[in-house]
């Protein structure tokens, strides 16, 4: 199997670009977000608590995130690999992570990172907002909350991935089939 982590601030068109990757690579995508948003909707506990966190722009729990994508591996059969959006966002969840696949047999293959300006990134989630209602793309607060948030605590696993020799900068800027194009070029080198 070969895993590939697909990384990049909010509105670098991470979401998009894995529903693309996944299909052509038959990988299973592994959206913590929408994993996160599924509870959210239908209701459940967890759902309510991290409601309230994701509202703020924070980020969820270590632990929780964790036992989701564990159990999602465990019951995926017939897959190339794993694509993951939107995990790890801290150096310690990418060591979790990292041993929760090896004690399963596997690794993180390559970490895919998309480069996109600042002022791209508050348009494209502004304008995903007019879309799809979502709340944290509204609010320019939140949203410059967040791109800080990334930049602290999630932009610092580039260079461990780096030291890992697994990561590998991608041009974000341009249209989805151009990324797209740049994103599956990187990837034809690993599989």
């Amino acid at each position: 199997m070969v895993n590939f982590l697909i990384f990049g601030p909010p509105g670098s068109g991470k979401g998009t670009q894995s529903v693309k990757l996944a299909e052509k690579f038959n990988l299973l995508h592994l959206s913590t977000g929408d994993m996160l948003r599924a509870e959210i909707a239908a209701g459940t506990e967890l759902g309510k608590k991290m409601s309230t966190i994701m509202s703020k722009g924070e980020l969820v729990p270590d632990s929780v995130v964790i036992e989701m994508i564990a159990n999602k591996i465990d019951g995926s059969k017939g897959i190339a690999g794993f694509l993951f959006d939107g995990f790890p966002r801290t150096v310690a969840q990418t060591v979790a992570l990292e041993e929760m696949l090896n004690t399963r047999g596997m690794k993180i293959d390559c970490m895919l990172a998309l480069d996109v300006e600042h002022d791209e990134l508050v348009k494209r989630l502004i304008g995903r907002a007019e879309v799809s209602g979502r709340a944290d793309d509204m609010d320019p607060a939140v949203i410059e909350n967040r791109i800080d948030v990334y930049n602290e605590k999630t932009a610092p696993i580039m260079n461990y991935c780096e030291e890992r020799g697994v990561y590998q900068p991608v041009n974000g800027m341009g249209s989805i089939d151009d990324i797209f194009g740049r994103l599956v070029e990187v990837m034809n080198k690993i599989v």
